[in-house]
């Protein structure tokens, strides 16, 4: 079963918009996002806490989608 996560992500141009991931674990998700931008750098990987979206996240493992004009937050969580 997949996860969501959150990517931040920088390039040489700076930040990228917010990526999430489907994957099993953080681990996994940190591999697909190297493999879907290899010159960047995945600065952190998060599942992403409160944080809604209606945006497509995708549903199979591997689905690596950039959310335009969403910048990354820390999760929040109710711990």
């Amino acid at each position: 079963m997949t996860k969501l996560f959150i990517a931040r992500v920088r390039g040489a141009g700076g930040e990228r918009p917010m990526i999430t991931v489907r994957a099993a674990a953080e681990g996994e998700a940190r591999l697909f996002v190297e493999a879907a931008y290899p010159e960047d750098e995945v600065v952190e990987i998060a599942e992403p806490g409160e944080w809604v979206s209606d945006s497509d996240t995708g549903t199979r493992n591997g689905d690596v989608r950039e959310h335009p004009g969403t910048t990354w937050q820390a999760p929040t969580s109710r711990a």
